[in-house]
């Protein structure tokens, strides 16, 4: 019971005090997909508030997964110019051809499935489940992992291990 109250509490102040973001705008399911993937490699080491120009540019000039991955190189690199982390653009490239090949061009719903994309982890691929496909999986970075900790009073390294599906 007590954590179904901290639980509505959470998603109340999320639902009052969240902010509006870009990528969040109501769209297409296909397009939520492709938006929920360019925002998470995008924010992965990068501050919302210096994607958000980034991104509005980003899908202006590529909407869509098939667009993304026959981009010139170069066009590329220079739109994401300023992010850093060139890797993280060069595996977006990358990982939509994968969906366009291994996928019928549709973003994988399975966590592993999402984690065998180039340039996804743990938390990438949680958050896009959650955020895309609306799973229950919890993106735990370690900002997450402290607020836990503490909530369920855990000292000790030992006492809370990362689980994921």
């Amino acid at each position: 019971m007590k954590d179904l109250i901290i639980t509505n509490k959470i998603l109340n102040w999320y639902d009052i005090h969240k902010r509006s973001l870009p990528w969040r705008k109501k769209t297409s399911f296909k397009k939520k997909q492709y938006y929920t993937l360019v925002s998470e490699f995008m924010l992965q080491q990068t501050q919302v508030k210096t994607v958000i120009p980034y991104f509005n540019r980003f899908i202006k000039n590529i909407p869509d997964l098939e667009t993304l991955a026959n981009y010139n190189n170069q066009k590329l690199i220079k739109l994401w110019e300023g992010l850093g982390y060139y890797s993280r653009v060069k595996n977006l490239k990358k990982a939509a051809k994968v969906i366009i090949n291994d996928f019928n061009k549709k973003l994988p719903s399975k966590f592993l499935e999402l984690k065998s994309l180039p340039g996804i982890g743990d938390y990438t691929a949680s958050a896009i489940s959650a955020i895309a496909f609306n799973k229950p999986l919890i993106p735990l970075d370690g900002n997450v992992e402290r607020v836990l900790k503490r909530y369920l009073n855990l000292k000790k390294k030992t006492n809370s291990k990362r689980k994921f599906n």
